[in-house]
């Protein structure tokens, strides 16, 4: 496997690169959806609401936390999630750029 050469690409370019990757599988879109759902940090319940084991599930979480998505806290002997507005807003904000560039652009 070759390099990825990251440190071309600008802090800003990683970042918004390391979201996506981890915005790629459809179940960790579905673990953001019930986060979102639920309006609150959440210990144990998505295993409940997703068809998948639960050692999957804590690897799609584990990746989602690593890019910065959600955020866990030690509560007892369970990791409570919930999701990261900070990273929710660099998102918006990049997507935002590109809705108004585009909205602006003469291209095709």
């Amino acid at each position: 496997m070759g390099a990825t050469k990251t440190e071309h690409f600008t802090d800003a370019q990683n970042q918004i690169a390391i979201i996506a990757k981890a915005l790629g599988h459809p179940a960790r879109i579905a673990i953001i959806e019930y986060l979102l759902k639920v309006n609150e940090c959440i210990c144990g319940d998505i295993v409940n609401e997703l068809p998948l084991a639960q050692p999957t599930i804590s690897q799609h979480l584990k990746e989602l936390k690593n890019a910065g998505i959600i955020k866990g806290s030690i509560s007892g002997n369970t990791i409570c999630y919930c999701i990261d507005e900070k990273t929710i807003d660099i998102l918006n904000s990049y997507f935002l750029k590109i809705t108004q560039t585009i909205s602006k652009s003469k291209c095709c």
